[in-house]
């Protein structure tokens, strides 16, 4: 089975699921502040729930996904939208 960001989603909204986020959404700032942008296999512990973490700040306009379609999931590359 592979990643499918709507069928990980809504454990994004459980307790276990916030702390992740959390912790991923600090990760993801560390990384703009230092480099700009990142790929995802620079979460630490990346997981499926980690991806859905990321894929959600994407949804809610924090980040911007830049890589080129197609690319692996840990081959993805973000950025903030105010460095476009």
């Amino acid at each position: 089975m592979s990643y499918i960001y709507e069928v990980e989603r809504h454990e994004l909204f459980t307790e276990r699921g916030q702390v992740a986020f959390i912790k991923v959404r600090d990760r993801v700032q560390y990384l703009l502040k230092t480099a700009g942008a990142f790929r995802m296999d620079k979460i630490e512990s990346l997981s499926w729930q980690s991806m859905a973490c990321v894929d959600r700040m994407v949804e809610l306009g924090e980040l911007v996904e830049v890589s080129r379609p197609g690319a692996w999931g840990q081959h993805r590359v973000f950025t903030d939208p105010r460095y476009l």
